[in-house]
């Protein structure tokens, strides 16, 4: 879509940095600049404000990346590319689930809202399909989540990290740009498992590990 608009060399774009490469590997590859903009700290979308102050002279367009299921989180960045005269383009990073596989995750997780105490829970967003089931675990100046993540595997729980390293810390796209809310999620995000073929008592075994590691969680003085 940004080739068929004719965006090219010195042209720029507004990328997300939490999530993979292949976003500002698209731009790049069309000679255009990537330009990383801060996420929402709740949708881990790109931010509208944090896009606009972005936003030069030799902007063209916007890549939205709806993550984890978060589907509304776009809709800020479209109405700011209508009024702005920017492209948006919407890059989905997984497939729309069916309506009986989504009905299932939105359950599933509505029932780890009501129990997970050791970790900070999904903020509530209309039409959230739950592709992935994604917490916090704060830190404390130290990798928390890292290791409660290996707390929780030893407990017999499947979960995954999943942003390593924002892009915009990587060799090849490194960027003096502050990004905090990006930051900080790379730091604390952890997805849960939902979906599939897990039982109640699949459910309960993810709630039990993790309730069993609140203590991770003190707050820092």
């Amino acid at each position: 879509m940004l080739k068929s608009a004719g965006v090219g060399v010195g042209d720029e774009v507004v990328v997300p940095a939490f999530g993979n490469a292949e976003v500002a590997e698209g731009v790049l590859a069309l000679g255009a600049v990537p330009v990383f903009a801060d996420i929402d700290g709740a949708t881990y979308c790109l931010d509208a404000a944090a896009v606009e102050a972005a936003v030069t002279s030799r902007t063209v367009a916007v890549v939205a990346v709806p993550r984890f299921g978060y589907l509304a989180g776009v809709r800020a960045v479209r109405q700011l590319g209508q009024r702005r005269g920017l492209l948006v383009v919407e890059h989905r990073d997984a497939e729309d689930l069916d309506p009986s596989a989504l009905a299932q995750r939105q359950v599933q997780a509505a029932y780890l809202d009501r129990r997970l105490t050791g970790v900070r829970t999904p903020e509530p967003c209309p039409g959230h399909t739950y592709q992935r089931y994604v917490v916090r675990v704060p830190g404390n100046g130290r990798p928390d989540r890292d290791a409660f993540a290996r707390a929780v595997r030893r407990r017999g729980v499947e979960c995954e990290v999943p942003v390593q390293t924002p892009v915009h810390r990587l060799p090849a796209f490194r960027q003096e740009v502050s990004l905090p809310e990006t930051v900080r999620a790379a730091d604390e995000t952890l997805t849960l498992p939902v979906g599939g073929s897990l039982s109640r008592r699949d459910l309960q075994r993810v709630v039990a590990a993790c309730n069993a590691l609140g203590g991770l969680l003190q707050p820092a003085f």
